[in-house]
């Protein structure tokens, strides 16, 4: 299972789902959908994601086993 902390870097920024969506170039379900588990992001995206707050893929996204 892939666990993200999109969110709390969100929430950090004080940024909606919407300003990351546009910042990186999707839809603001992707995002809900990406911080609900429901959606495992693209390598691309990923990175524009990290990108974004300026941190590594592996600060926002790990690996967990179930």
């Amino acid at each position: 299972m892939l666990k993200t902390k999109i969110k709390e870097y969100r929430q950090i920024r004080n940024m909606s789902q919407m300003e990351l969506a546009n910042l990186v170039g999707v839809r603001r379900e992707t995002i809900n959908h990406l911080e609900k588990g429901l959606y495992n992001p693209s390598l691309k995206l990923a990175v524009d994601i990290a990108k974004v707050f300026n941190v590594k893929v592996e600060d926002i996204f790990e690996f967990v086993e179930e």
